[in-house]
């Protein structure tokens, strides 16, 4: 297959899945184990997490692609790093100029970052390959990535990337039904 086929294909995907990812959570009835892998509230987090998800289930086709490229692990964490670090860098630039969140951009920092993960990946899978320590630290980063994944999920830290803006709560705690307001004490 093409790599730029694939690239595509990857950036379609994970970008539909993590679209659809966003409501997972209220489709479920509120299911726990699914709001581990969706978004169960409004904050910063919860938006990463539904880039992180999508591009997890698609470790299983570029894995399969790409699994025996000495590069695979490394670019695959580094694409990892780049939706954790490019969405809170400019959704909070941007807030901090406009002084409010604009659900536009907002949204179109959600595409651009998925774009920019999944051009990372490529490019390092076509470098020459790394040193096997790469591939063995990569390995540990990995699962340490997603340890804190679920960690984060299950006990968010009280940081203004965790609080739901709505609520001004953390984690499933602070789901809210925009549909369904209930008065808060």
């Amino acid at each position: 297959m093409d790599n730029a086929f694939y690239l595509w294909l990857g950036i379609v995907t994970i970008s539909a899945i993590g679209t659809l990812a966003h409501f997972f959570y209220d489709w479920s009835g509120k299911n726990k184990i699914i709001g581990l892998f969706a978004a169960v509230n409004e904050s910063t987090w919860e938006h990463i997490k539904i880039t992180l998800t999508p591009t997890f289930i698609w470790c299983f086709c570029d894995g399969y692609l790409y699994g025996s490229n000495p590069n695979y692990y490394c670019a695959k964490l580094i694409s990892l790093l780049a939706l954790v670090i490019f969405i809170p860098a400019v959704f909070y630039s941007y807030k901090r100029i406009s002084k409010k969140s604009i659900l536009p951009l907002d949204i179109l920092i959600f595409y651009v970052a998925i774009i920019l993960s999944q051009l990372s990946f490529y490019a390092i899978i076509t470098l020459d390959p790394m040193s096997y320590i790469f591939t063995y630290l990569s390995c540990i980063g990995l699962f340490i990535f997603f340890g804190c994944y679920m960690t984060l999920t299950l006990e968010p830290i009280k940081a203004t990337i965790f609080r739901d803006p709505i609520t001004n709560r953390y984690g499933f705690r602070a789901h809210s039904n925009p549909f369904k307001r209930k008065k808060q004490k």
